[in-house]
């Protein structure tokens, strides 16, 4: 908490003293603020498996996407609770008891700090199921080898490999250098997914990469990186969802939604650099995940594709 008298927690280091609840570009100050929180069903199947996956949405995040389908909230925080530590503890413990697999922090890293003080009120009164680290990845290395012990799993975005394009898209300058040293922590302390025979995930690391319009995503550079820089067993979730919200309508780039064409191009890459672990969106454009934690997983979302005509 000590970290917030001159903010240094992301890569912005607006150096503003939260303490006396001063605000930065993530507009939060002391204490943290949650929009909502629930047992979702909509994430890689391993996270949400039968009972969900305990998410809690936080507002206020730290990357500024010009296209984010959660900007009502993700942008500001109108319709969001700031929470006590006591407060965010309880309901963790609250999704725990409805039965979630996991408790899944949605956009957590300006915020940080109010998770691990939450924790200290809601480990001893029986928190026990796994941590997920749901991150859009603008995140700096030293702050997330803090987490080592703590988190279980990290769900991160690799979002861009373009500084410009990050910069441009998402106002996240040095994004490609902070994400890939960010991604290099995670997979030290937590390694590649594990998961078990019930198909949860119970350890590990889950990247997603979401493909841009015009390639604007990087996508050759990012599996590149991951299979010569992480593992090429990492477990890659490509999403096809992308849909021009907020103020994307009017940029020329990403004014459109990606074509069949794109999407088949960065499966194609993945196979190209042997990233077979993973999930594809198994009807275009919806949030929903194919595949098997086997090397197959991407060609059988096609087959099975064509076998529904």
């Amino acid at each position: 908490m000590a970290l917030l008298e001159s903010c240094a927690i992301c890569p912005r280091i607006c150096k503003v003293n939260r303490l006396k609840d001063e605000k930065g570009v993530c507009k939060t100050g002391l204490k943290a603020k949650v929009h909502s929180f629930m047992a979702h069903h909509g994430e890689e199947p391993p996270i949400s498996g039968s009972r969900g996956s305990g998410t809690i949405f936080f507002s206020c995040c730290n990357m500024k996407c010009l296209y984010c389908q959660n900007f009502e909230f993700s942008q500001d925080a109108e319709d969001s609770r700031e929470t006590t530590a006591e407060e965010l503890a309880q309901i963790m413990l609250g999704l725990q008891e409805q039965g979630c697999h996991n408790i899944n922090l949605v956009t957590p890293t300006h915020v940080m700090p109010q998770i691990l003080q939450a924790l200290l009120f809601a480990v001893p009164k029986g928190l026990n199921i796994p941590l997920v680290y749901n991150t859009g990845g603008y995140e700096r290395a030293e702050m997330i080898k803090m987490l080592e012990g703590i988190v279980d799993i990290y769900l991160p975005d690799m979002r861009y490999a373009n500084e410009e394009h990050a910069a441009r898209y998402s106002q996240a300058p040095g994004y490609p250098q902070y994400n890939r040293q960010a991604l290099k922590e995670m997979h030290r302390q937590v390694g590649t997914a594990d998961i078990g025979p019930d198909g949860i995930i119970k350890k590990g690391m889950i990247i997603r990469h979401l493909v841009l319009p015009n390639d604007i995503s990087g996508t050759k550079e990012a599996m590149k990186f991951i299979k010569e820089e992480l593992s090429e067993e990492t477990y890659v979730s490509l999403m096809s969802q992308y849909t021009p919200y907020y103020r994307a309508h009017s940029l020329e780039g990403i004014d459109r939604r990606i074509t069949l064409e794109e999407y088949a191009k960065a499966k194609q890459t993945l196979e190209e650099f042997g990233l077979y672990n993973g999930w594809t969106q198994e009807s275009f454009g919806l949030q929903r995940f194919a595949g098997v934690h086997i090397k197959p997983a991407f060609k059988a979302a096609d087959d099975e594709k064509k076998n529904r005509g």
